[in-house]
């Protein structure tokens, strides 16, 4: 009758113990074990039931709390899922200043998907016209560290891998000449990194098609102080910037104002007159949806100007088009 009683309350107080908690019973290891092993030679009443009881009663209080454990993770994993679907939502309408005052929730956050998404508002915020030079450079380097995070937290992440490379680049723009070119190696590096982890992301090779043509178009003084900085400086031809500007295009078709007009300019640089008018004519008609596309088709047509590129009768079927 004593062991009956025990049971009961054993059983009341496993079953109602807090949810966060699992039920600890000192020694239960030794006594299950010990228990089983003596039960085939000798059972003595109640007790021994007892003890065969206790991991069950344990199990029953370790599958309560294991269901609450799932019940929370899944909800915090459907909560960060709806965040990430506002975000991208926000950043899909142009919405910088809302999408970054959403995800600073997350900036302690060790979710790469978190993380990288902060760095590429940061870097957007920082290019809105009203942001005064102080906070502009604040908000670089703030981005760089959120890329730098994410990168730490899942090295196999494709966009970790693509915004330390572009805020990288923002930062040089602070640290002088030499860090920028020394920094360029990195920034290749890890371009070539998200593109291998993602084929399929056509902003990463945009961005590695636009590296090729900064070191393409760089200036003969440049270059020799370059040289005198490294003993092999950063090299790269515009018909590789040009075949990475094809590709992105042949991945994600009209993705990106500014790689149709990359692909006018490349096509200048290597005197192709057809193709450059083509590109250039898309750059220029594409519907405008942020400051950068609006920027994108005034360069586009005033492009063919520049006398390193044109010939006059080039410039005169440049002229016609636009």
């Amino acid at each position: 009758m004593a062991a009956a009683t025990f049971m009961r309350f054993a059983a009341r107080t496993v079953l109602s113990a807090p949810a966060c908690k699992a039920v600890k019973i000192r020694g239960y290891h030794r006594q299950y074990l010990t228990t089983f092993r003596s039960n085939t030679s000798t059972i003595n009443g109640g007790r021994t039931a007892f003890l065969l009881t206790l991991p069950v009663l344990s199990y029953l209080g370790l599958e309560a709390y294991r269901r609450v454990q799932s019940a929370t993770v899944v909800h915090a994993l459907e909560k960060a899922e709806e965040a990430v679907e506002q975000a991208d939502y926000l950043y899909s309408c142009g919405e910088t200043e809302k999408l970054y005052q959403l995800l600073l929730q997350y900036k302690d956050s060790d979710d790469a998907e978190f993380l990288w998404r902060l760095a590429r508002a940061s870097r957007d915020l920082s290019l809105l016209a009203h942001i005064a030079a102080d906070e502009k450079k604040r908000l670089t380097f703030e981005a760089f560290e959120y890329a730098k995070k994410a990168l730490e937290k899942n090295e196999a992440c494709f966009a970790a891998h693509k915004w330390y490379a572009v805020c990288l680049s923002d930062i040089g723009d602070y640290e002088g000449v030499k860090v920028k070119i020394g920094n360029s190696y990195i920034i290749k590096e890890h371009l070539q990194r998200a593109i291998e982890l993602n084929p399929k992301d056509a902003t990463s090779i945009h961005i590695l098609g636009y590296w090729c043509f900064a070191f393409a178009e760089l200036a003969w003084y440049q270059r020799k102080v370059a040289a005198m900085i490294f003993a092999s400086p950063p090299t790269a031809t515009y018909e590789e910037a040009l075949a990475f500007f094809l590709k992105a295009e042949e991945v994600d078709p009209n993705f990106y104002s500014k790689n149709l007009l990359m692909l006018g300019k490349s096509y200048m640089a290597v005197k192709d007159q057809g193709n450059a008018v083509l590109w250039l004519r898309k750059a220029r008609d594409y519907p405008p949806h942020t400051e950068e596309d609006k920027e994108v088709k005034c360069n586009a047509v005033w492009a063919g100007f520049p006398d390193t590129y044109l010939t006059w009768s080039w410039r005169f079927s440049i002229e016609s088009v636009f």
